[in-house]
Formats: structure tokens, sequence, C-alpha cells
């Protein structure tokens, strides 16, 4: 917020001063006069003031002005009132029109008052000993003349610089509430994905087991016993990624609205997949060759949720016996691979969220995704991410 004490003056109080300053300059003028060419009564000292009333209209009838000021300084003289110069009564008005933008209408009149004086000067027929000065008196007049417009020009040019770093300011902060707002919707729809994602596979592997308990009660009951622990464990794990992603958007990066995101996760963390794929029943096999810091950390996490969201599908929908999850780096692309031997989704299938969120993520990295029953029965979903993505 603009302090007072900072704050620009009220145009009319500028208005103002400048009209009382062409005033006082003219009537001191007019004092000063020692020649005795011309009457400096009141009715001199009127004019004066009249010149500086003109400079009220600055704002609302700039041409008018003008127009104004050079009849009134033709009138003075020709009332016969002491000589004070053809542009002195206009500088103010002349300054004026330049810095409200009508340049050409002061460099117009300025040329039409040094034009009339210098004509007058010249064709006086009487002998003047004041006329030894036309040279000099011409020279002051174009000075007043341009450096009254100069002033103009140079005051307006200065205040809609200041406007235009004005607007400039307000359209980047603007541009950047725009992309903070899209960085934190991006976060959002990034977390929700996450979410999905995990408890997605949660519950896969928690229903499973309980339809592994429900039918071994009675029968089997170590079997039962078995089948609620992974249940209880994948609850367990179900409720912290909960937990962690409230307290993520709870507790944003100090400084921003974004959410700061949580601990990264990636391939190292595959067996966290693999163990329950196993426990439910599925005879995995894995050759994950990441070496560390082979993939940035975007590529490691968007590989561990493929992975993830692919055995979830397996668990769900396969009734498949057999699961091979590859992984391996190769020329600068990671290339995953989830082959099960179980049904297939058939040339009808809808594609499911899991699959669209799978293909998102690739896209998102650049890389490429297809996911597609395989020849002799089961389905494969295989990416090729970028190890290391350009940042947009």
């Amino acid at each position: 917020m603009t302090s007072s004490a900072t704050a620009p003056p009220s145009p009319w109080v500028t208005d103002v001063v400048l009209a009382l300053a062409s005033t006082l300059v003219v009537a001191v003028v007019i004092a000063a006069d020692s020649s005795g060419q011309g009457a400096t009564g009141p009715a001199a000292y009127l004019f004066a003031a009249g010149f500086g009333a003109l400079v009220l209209l600055r704002r609302v009838a700039t041409r008018t002005m003008l127009v104004l000021t050079f009849l009134g300084v033709c009138v003075y003289y020709a009332l016969g009132f002491a000589p004070i110069g053809m542009v002195l009564p206009a500088v103010a008005a002349l300054y004026s029109a330049a810095e409200r933008g009508r340049t050409g209408w002061a460099v117009g009149t300025g040329a039409v008052l040094i034009a009339v004086a210098t004509y007058f000067r010249v064709a006086d027929e009487e002998p003047d000993p004041s006329a030894t000065l036309t040279a000099y008196d011409l020279v002051t007049n174009v000075a007043l003349t341009a450096a009254a417009v100069a002033l103009g020009v140079a005051v307006r040019l200065a205040r809609e610089a200041r406007e235009h770093a004005a607007l400039v300011r307000e359209l980047t902060a603007e541009q950047e509430a725009h992309a903070a707002r899209e960085r934190l919707q991006a976060e959002r729809l990034r977390i929700a994905r996450d979410l999905h994602d995990t408890v997605g596979h949660h519950l896969s592997v928690v229903a499973l087991h309980a339809g592994v308990a429900d039918e071994a009660v009675g029968r089997d009951d170590d079997a039962a016993r078995d089948a609620l622990a992974c249940v209880r464990e994948a609850a367990s794990g179900t409720l912290d990624e909960l937990r962690a992603t409230v307290k993520v958007l709870r507790e944003p990066r100090p400084g921003t609205d974004v959410p700061s995101r949580p601990a990264v996760i990636g391939l190292r963390d595959a067996d966290a997949l693999l163990d329950p794929a196993r426990a439910a029943g599925l005879d995995v096999e894995a050759d994950v060759d990441v070496p560390p810091r082979a993939v940035s950390d975007a590529t490691d996490a968007a590989a561990y949720r493929i992975v993830q969201e692919a055995l979830t599908n397996v668990v769900r929908h396969a009734a498949a016996r057999r699961v091979r999850v590859e992984a391996a780096v190769t020329d600068g692309v990671l290339r995953l691979s989830v082959t099960d031997d179980g049904r297939g989704a058939g040339p009808r299938a809808p594609a499911g969220a899991g699959i669209a969120g799978m293909r998102e993520r690739s896209a998102l990295l650049g890389g490429t995704f297809s996911a597609r029953d395989v020849p002799g029965g089961g389905f494969a979903v295989v990416a090729e991410l970028p190890t290391h993505p350009r940042a947009d």
C-alpha cells in the first residue's frame, strides 16, 4: 500500500499550482517593466491572472486553452499594456498541451506566436531603440517554446512509462498467480492419481484375501488366519497412505499454496508390490535391473505406479497364475513390462481408469504406453519412459 507521504498530489492541486506560477511570472514581468512603453495598471495584472486561469482548462479543453491564450496575448498587446513577450504568457499553456498529448497544437501555437512577434518587430515603422534586439527576442521565444514543449513531452512520456511498468507488474503478478494455480492443480491431480493407485492396489489385495478367508473358515483355519493377516496388513498400508496424503494436503510448502511432495518412491521399493501379489497366490517373476540414479525421481516414481497399477489389475481381473515384471534401462529409456498368463481383456473390454492413468503417466514424461492381450492368452502392459525427461 502506498503511504500518504509518497502518494502523488491530486491532479487539480498540480493544475492550481501551475496556474498560480504562470500568473506570478507574468505579473512579475509586468511589474519589472522599466521602459515605460505600456500601461502597468490593474487591468494588466488581470490579464496575468487570466493567463493563469486558462491553465485550469488543460485537462478538459486543451485546444480551447491554447486558442484562448493566443487570443489573450494578442488582445493584451492591442490594448497597449507593458511588453511581456509573446511566448512567455503562453509557456504554461504550451507545456500543458504537450503534457496532455497535444504536441502538434503546442508546436503550432508556439510557431504562430513567434511569427507574430517577429513580424511586428520587423514591420514596425516607428523608430524603436529595442528593434536591434529582434534576433535576441527571436532566440528567446524559440527557446521558451522549445523548452515548454520538450518538458511537457518528457513528463508525459515518463508518466506513460510508469503506467506501462505498473501494467507489466500487474500482468506479471496475474501470470504468476495463474501459474501457481496450475501448479496447485497439477499437484492435486498427481496426489489423487497416486492415491487412486495405492488404495486400489491395497483394496484389491484386501478383497482377494477376504474371499480366501471366507472360503477357508471352518475348513482350514490356518489359511483363514493367514488371509486375514494379509487383509490387516493391506488395510494398514492403505490407512498409512491416506494419513500421509492428508498430512501433505494440510501442510503445504512454506510460503506457497502447493502441497509438499511426499517421500519419493521408486522401483527400489518394488518388493512392496511383489510380496502382496505373491501372497495372493500368484507366481511372480521379477527382473528389475535399474542401477541407482540411472533414472530421475519423476521417472522412477511413475514406473513404480505403473507396475503397481498393472499388478492391481492382474490380481483383480486377470484370473492369472503367473505374472512376470521386467524393468531395464537401455539407451536412455526405461522399459517396463508386466505380463500375465490370465484370460486377457478381450476385444470389447473397456479401458478402465487404471489403464488411462498408466497411459497418462507415460505421456506426461514423454514416453509411450501400450496395454494389449498376448497371443496364446494373457495380458501385457508395456511402458517406455525417458530416464531423464526434459523439463518444460
